[in-house]
């Protein structure tokens, strides 16, 4: 990836609402410095626009069909290790901040917020800083300041992106497919996170998962 030419910022939008895509690529394509070269709705696809366009900047979601904005950051990191994503969503839990940051993301907006955020949030991801919403910044102070945190904190990001899937109905088949993995991959992650935050069945995992708000039920 090469830097920040003078002429502007190369941006990759990442999003499986084509409504959302096209509202914010004439938000960025509005300020002038900021030039939208891709998109992709999911993300397999995220990894292979990604490889041919090296964009300064991608902007995703977390939640896609298949595998999610995790995985999506995982693969582009693991291609580049200075690749610079922010996270941009609906989601302002706890957990998956963490989560996304730890997975090698640069910056986390959500969608409440204003345009304006985002595209200073996206310049300041360009020039190798962290961003974050104010929202989201709240939220990680308050989760410091918790005494005990979410049982969740235990599990590494492959782990948070598997009980996602399966929380929200994938079957150990379709995640294997979603992450590449093997199903008896899969299924050695599942006893690991049963191992980790102590649930003993199936439905107590999903409880968990809607509570930190991976899923709804």
């Amino acid at each position: 990836m090469s830097e920040v030419a003078a002429t502007g910022i190369s941006v990759l939008l990442v999003d499986d609402h084509p409504i959302v895509r096209q509202g914010y690529r004439r938000v960025l394509e509005s300020q002038g410095d900021l030039h939208v070269v891709a998109e992709a709705d999911n993300a397999a696809d995220a990894y292979g626009a990604f490889k041919a366009h090296a964009p300064d900047v991608v902007v995703l979601d977390i939640s896609m069909p298949g595998a999610s904005g995790l995985e999506a950051i995982r693969n582009i990191r693991a291609r580049s290790p200075r690749a610079r994503i922010l996270v941009f969503t609906m989601h302002n839990e706890a957990v998956l901040v963490k989560a996304a940051f730890s997975a090698g993301a640069s910056g986390f907006v959500t969608k409440s917020s204003e345009p304006s955020a985002v595209v200073n949030a996206i310049r300041s991801v360009a020039r190798g800083e962290r961003a974050m919403s104010d929202d989201i910044a709240h939220v990680l102070a308050e989760d410091s300041l918790s005494p005990t945190g979410s049982v969740l904190d235990q599990l590494g990001e492959r782990e948070i992106e598997i009980l996602r899937q399966f929380a929200g109905g994938a079957t150990t088949e379709q995640i294997a497919t979603h992450l590449n993995l093997s199903v008896k991959t899969v299924q050695n992650y599942h006893y690991l996170i049963k191992t980790k935050t102590g649930a003993r069945t199936d439905a107590q995992l999903v409880r968990l998962a809607a509570s930190c708000g991976l899923t709804r039920i």
